[in-house]
């Protein structure tokens, strides 16, 4: 799988988990916030974590 399609893969698995206005970012902080709403974070709160 390429780097396009993983990052695709990530945005469409965020925008399923609930993280919305995922599009700039990056995908370690999107791997970060996929992993935090798995641990029971609200995707916002996991959104705002992984960019700051």
């Amino acid at each position: 799988m390429g780097d396009q399609d993983r990052l695709h893969d990530l945005r469409k698995q965020a925008h399923n988990a609930g993280i919305e206005g995922n599009s700039k970012m990056t995908e370690g902080q999107l791997q970060q916030a996929l992993k935090q709403v798995g641990k029971g974070t609200s995707p916002e709160m996991a959104k705002r974590q992984a960019k700051g």
